[in-house]
C-alpha cells in the first residue's frame, strides 16, 4: 500500500469514527510557535498554569514525544450542542458547551485507540501515541499546519464552514504519510472577539493573556478569584463561550451527532437558586463524567459565590 492509499484509509476511517475532519503534517520543529510560545511564558500570561512552563522543546518537536516520529494526524470533533438543550442566556448560570457531556478526554481517546488499532491492523506494526490535550501537544498549530483552519484573533483554531466549537486531537505516529498545507486566515478586519471580552483577555489579536480568562480563572485558579474582576464574569460559573459565541464563523456550527456529549437533562433546568444550592450530592450525579468535576465541587462553589456577589453588587 503506497502513501496516497495510506492516507485515504486513514481519514476516511476517522470520518467513520465521527470525527468532523482530520488533516496531517510532517511531524518536525515549530518553528514559528517558538519565539511565540517563550515570549507568551515570559510575559506570564500562563498566570499559575505553571504544566506550560514543562517541556518546552517536547511542546515544540513532537519527535521527542514520540521516537521516529514522522506524521502528526490531527483530528477535529464537533461539541456544539442543540439550540434547544442550550442553557438559556439570562436566569441562571452557565457552563461552557464543552462541558455539557462526557468529559471528552475519555471520549476521544477511546476513538484515537480505535484509529491507531485500525492503522496497524491495515498497515501492519506503526508506533504511535494518541493525544487529547493531557501533554505538551501544541494542537493548535498542528490543526493549522495540516489545513483543518486557521488559529483567529481570539486564539481558537476556526474552520471555514463549520466554525470552531470543537475538540483537537493528535495522533503521533511513526508513518510516512501525504500531508497537508495551511489554509488562509479569514478574520479580515473583524475584532468582535476583543471586543466583546469582558476581562479584556485579548490583549492584542491573535494574542490571549490565559492569566485574564474567565475560563483560566474559573477552571484552573485554586486560589480565590481577584476582586477587580468582581461584575466582569457575567453568568459564567465554568468556563466561557463569549469570543466564539459572537465568532461570526460559528453560525456555521452544526449540532453534533456523538451521544456521550449529550447535556445531562437537569442541566438546562437548573435555575440560579438551584446552583446556589447545590450539594455535594447533586455536584456528583451532575458531573459524574463531565469534565467540570476539574474544578470540583468546592470550586464551583467558590464561583458561584462570586457571581452571585457580583450579581448583589449590581442591585
Amino acid at each position: 500500500m503506497n502513501k496516497a492509499q495510506t492516507t485515504y484509509l486513514i481519514k476516511q476511517k476517522a470520518r467513520e469514527l465521527g470525527f468532523m475532519y482530520c488533516g496531517i503534517s510532517k511531524a518536525d520543529f515549530l518553528e514559528e510557535e517558538a519565539p511565540r510560545l517563550e515570549n507568551w511564558l515570559k510575559q506570564n500570561m500562563h498566570g499559575q498554569m505553571h504544566y506550560m512552563e514543562n517541556h518546552f522543546d517536547k511542546r515544540l518537536d513532537p519527535r521527542l514525544l514520540v521516537e521516529g516520529a514522522k506524521s502528526v494526524v490531527s483530528l477535529l470533533l464537533n461539541y456544539y450542542p442543540e439550540k434547544e438543550t442550550q442553557q438559556p442566556d439570562e436566569g441562571t448560570y452557565k457552563v461552557s458547551k464543552y462541558a455539557y457531556g462526557t468529559d471528552y478526554h475519555f471520549v476521544i481517546k477511546d476513538k484515537l485507540k480505535d484509529l491507531l488499532r485500525y492503522i496497524n491492523e491495515e498497515v501492519g506494526e506503526v508506533g504511535g501515541r494518541c493525544f487529547v490535550d493531557s501533554a505538551p501537544v501544541l494542537d493548535k498549530a498542528w490543526a493549522k499546519k495540516s489545513g483543518l483552519g486557521w488559529v483567529g484573533k481570539n486564539s481558537n483554531l476556526i474552520t471555514p464552514q463549520v466554525g470552531s466549537f470543537y475538540f483537537i486531537a493528535e495522533l503521533i505516529i511513526d508513518l510516512e504519510l501525504d500531508y497537508d498545507g495551511p489554509i488562509k486566515d479569514y478574520c479580515g478586519s473583524c475584532t468582535r472577539c476583543l471586543d466583546a471580552c469582558p476581562t479584556d483577555a485579548i490583549v492584542a489579536p491573535y494574542v490571549v493573556d490565559g492569566s485574564k480568562c474567565i475560563s483560566y480563572f474559573t477552571i484552573e485558579l485554586k486560589d480565590q478569584l481577584p476582586q477587580e474582576m468582581n461584575g466582569k464574569f457575567g453568568n459564567w460559573i465554568f468556563g466561557c463561550d463569549i469570543c466564539q459565541d459572537v465568532c461570526p464563523w460559528n453560525r456555521f456550527s452544526k449540532p453534533h451527532q456523538e451521544p456521550a456529549f449529550a447535556a445531562h437533562p437537569q442541566l438546562r433546568d437548573m435555575k440560579s437558586t438551584d446552583w446556589q444550592e447545590i450539594t455535594q450530592e447533586v455536584f456528583s450525579q451532575l458531573f459524574k463524567k463531565s469534565a467540570v468535576k476539574r474544578t470540583g465541587y468546592k470550586g464551583l462553589l467558590r464561583n458561584i459565590q462570586f457571581v452571585q456577589q457580583s450579581d448583589e453588587n449590581q442591585t
